[in-house]
């Protein structure tokens, strides 16, 4: 009963953060809280500050979040479009998608160490543009947000963003992205496997490898985060140990990484850490172990916005994970089978240029589940050795890893 009830919370809540669009259109509600302006929230708060810290009779000033739960009824289902313009003049489906020449140092880098940080990809027009995507997501939470935000994982977190919200589709068609990671991959074809859209870790996550990549296998993905925020110095900033991607100790269905194992010695004391700022990007072999460590009383008092998650390389075939944890980032009716060549709208190509079929069933609400579909893929996860796989993600959970 145990391992039962921790596999159906974990797949509740990876479901929930999982995005789907049940049909075309959408159903609005409107939301008190946004992230469209961090400069005027930094600012009320520093005016609130100083007029406390000159009181005479003034307390220690009590941290609240800058991002508050949804109420149950402002989730909206179905497709989600926030009528933003692309930045740099780009029209969609004429323009074609932009460039970003990286170094072949940085493609050895990420291919020795495990991970790279490629500075200033995305310019302030990009990231105004992502901020508001994000802004509008947040004001109009998607259903399938609901578990993982109302668990706390994350003030808003949800999966495969790009399949409701238009703004997220049109940036991977239209912006550097795909032509990044494919000079990272060094291949010909970027599709996205998986996704998620990312605000706040409260808890932080421990050390940890990834294994929600889509059904793909590790050599097939790569990993990547869009940063929107500078990092706070405190905490929040991704930590890596170099080169740990070429570690044999950890099984590849574990989540949790416990770095005193036999076999991690000469990884575990090799760390990177990263300090992302706006418009960076991080890139990163599925199994290079890392952590984030949360602010200590799990409440962020600014953003720490990131779009991330798993794009598949050229050649790439689909794996049936059904009856593992990784079919909780594989929850489409897309009908390929084991072995299939990765094509379907349900993972998009972005690069060398998008597929306006693939694009247009994304539009008209054709890339989406039901919950007959998420059923029977779960239907195997019951068992104890997936019970135990779903434990190691919860032992990822925690404010601070040493």
């Amino acid at each position: 009963m145990v391992q039962i009830s921790v596999v159906t919370a974990v797949a509740l809540s990876v479901i929930a953060s999982g995005t789907s669009a049940f049909a075309p259109g959408s159903h609005s509600h409107s939301h008190s809280h946004s992230p469209f302006a961090t400069t005027q929230l930094k600012q009320s708060t520093n005016a609130q500050s100083t007029s406390e810290a000159t009181s005479l009779d003034s307390k220690p000033l009590k941290r609240e979040k800058i991002l508050k739960e949804p109420a149950l009824w402002e989730y909206n289902f179905g497709l989600q479009d926030p009528g933003l313009a692309l930045p740099h003049g780009l029209e969609y489906g004429v323009s074609p998608p932009e460039t970003y020449e990286i170094t072949e140092e940085q493609i050895r880098t990420l291919e020795e160490d495990g991970v790279v940080h490629i500075k200033g990809v995305f310019d302030d027009s990009w990231i105004d543009y992502l901020r508001k995507s994000t802004g509008h997501q947040v004001d109009e939470p998607h259903f399938w947000a609901f578990a993982g935000t109302a668990s706390r994982l994350y003030d808003y977190i949800q999966r495969n963003i790009w399949q409701t919200n238009k703004a997220f589709a049109r940036f991977y068609q239209h912006s550097a992205m795909g032509h990044v990671l494919a000079q990272c991959g060094r291949t010909d074809e970027i599709r996205i496997s998986t996704d998620l859209l990312m605000v706040n870790p409260n808890k932080g996550f421990k050390w940890h490898q990834d294994n929600q990549n889509g059904p793909i296998t590790w050599e097939e993905g790569i990993r990547f985060w869009i940063t929107m925020d500078e990092t706070p110095k405190e905490y929040g900033a991704p930590v890596y140990l170099k080169g740990s991607h070429n570690n044999q100790a950890v099984d590849e269905q574990a989540v949790f990484v416990d770095i005193e194992v036999d076999g991690l010695e000469n990884y575990k004391n090799e760390r990177l850490e990263f300090r992302t700022m706006p418009g960076d990007m991080l890139i990163w072999h599925p199994r290079t172990i890392h952590k984030v460590d949360g602010p200590s009383d799990g409440i962020w008092t600014s953003y720490r916005r990131v779009l991330g998650g798993t794009a598949a390389k050229g050649g790439t075939t689909y794996h049936d994970k059904t009856g593992s944890g990784g079919v909780l980032s594989d929850l489409g009716k897309h009908g390929l089978k084991d072995g299939d060549k990765l094509e379907s709208p349900f993972f998009p190509i972005v690069y060398p240029k998008f597929d306006p079929q693939e694009a247009q069933a994304r539009d008209e609400g054709r890339v989406g589940r039901s919950p007959v579909d998420i059923a029977s893929k779960l239907g195997g996860l019951a068992g104890k050795a997936s019970g135990d796989k779903f434990f190691s993600f919860f032992q990822v959970l925690g404010s601070k890893a040493e």
